[in-house]
């Protein structure tokens, strides 16, 4: 995992909720962690980790990822199995 990641998964597991964290490093860490993205209509995609599917909507017209996606990425990941070291 290079820093990058690391920095970007710290961030969605911090125990106050951030509201900047861009979404496109989200996706390039569920890449990273081996996921299946799947794109929806408009901006919804599907994305698959370990047998755990979860919805998603990309953030428009910013690209910075609100406390409650953010919030949904943290418990998509940990029923996935992943967390931070």
């Amino acid at each position: 995992m290079n820093k990058k990641h690391l920095r970007i998964l710290e961030a969605i597991f911090k125990t106050s909720v951030q509201s900047n964290i861009i979404w496109d490093d989200i996706e390039k860490l569920f890449t990273y962690f081996g996921a299946k993205i799947k794109e929806g209509s408009g901006s919804r995609l599907a994305v698959e980790l370990n047998g755990v599917r979860a919805y998603f909507h990309r953030p428009h017209p910013r690209k910075e990822t609100d406390k409650g996606a953010v919030v949904s990425v943290r418990r998509f990941l940990e029923n996935a199995g992943v967390k931070p070291c």
